[in-house]
């Protein structure tokens, strides 16, 4: 059990049987004596991704969520499924869906991540903040475009697209962030 007073941003509880990662979370003063501190959480639904908000007194108990991080790492991909090892068990997993949807221009063989664990089912992917990946297919290199900064379209070694600054080339290694999708340097 865990005290809504103790709750953080990043804990994860257990709401209505799913698992749920406080976002953001403030507290309120009472206003008259004897009523109680309220805390008001903006929470994420684990399994549909909902993002929703809800006050708790900070007398009430939350159950804990069997949910767990895990080292992880992708190993290869299968048509519209990705395989993914646990670092610790050994144990593999095969995601497909959304979850694999979102993350897929991002991976390469063998890339670690963190893998969120939920009653033995895998429901979140946490990507490392960038990704190494080979520029497979740009236009040109833009030449004396130095006045001001332009950017191009680049195809990426797992499909992704993104722009990219207008000196890039074909076969360049390049750093991309995975939160926004954008370039931020060569690697």
């Amino acid at each position: 059990m865990i005290l809504a007073s103790d709750l953080k941003r990043g804990v994860v509880f257990q709401l209505d049987n799913a698992p749920c990662a406080v976002i953001d979370i403030s507290l309120q003063s009472p206003t008259a004596r004897g009523g109680n501190t309220l805390v008001k959480t903006k929470y994420r639904n684990l399994l549909t991704a909902q993002v929703l908000t809800k006050s708790f007194k900070s007398g009430d108990k939350l159950d804990e969520a069997d949910f767990a991080r895990r080292k992880g790492q992708f190993l290869y991909a299968t048509g519209d499924e990705g395989v993914f090892m646990d670092m610790e068990s050994y144990e593999q997993f095969e995601i497909s869906g959304d979850l694999y949807e979102d993350v897929r221009g991002y991976l390469t063989d063998g890339l670690d991540l963190v893998l969120g664990v939920f009653n033995e089912m895998v429901i979140t992917i946490e990507l490392p903040l960038t990704v190494e990946l080979m520029v497979t297919e740009t236009a040109p290199a833009i030449k004396n475009a130095t006045a001001t900064a332009q950017t191009k379209e680049a195809t990426l070694e797992t499909g992704l697209i993104i722009q990219v600054p207008g000196y890039l080339e074909n076969d360049e290694k390049i750093k991309v962030d995975t939160r926004e999708c954008r370039f931020i340097s060569r690697a």
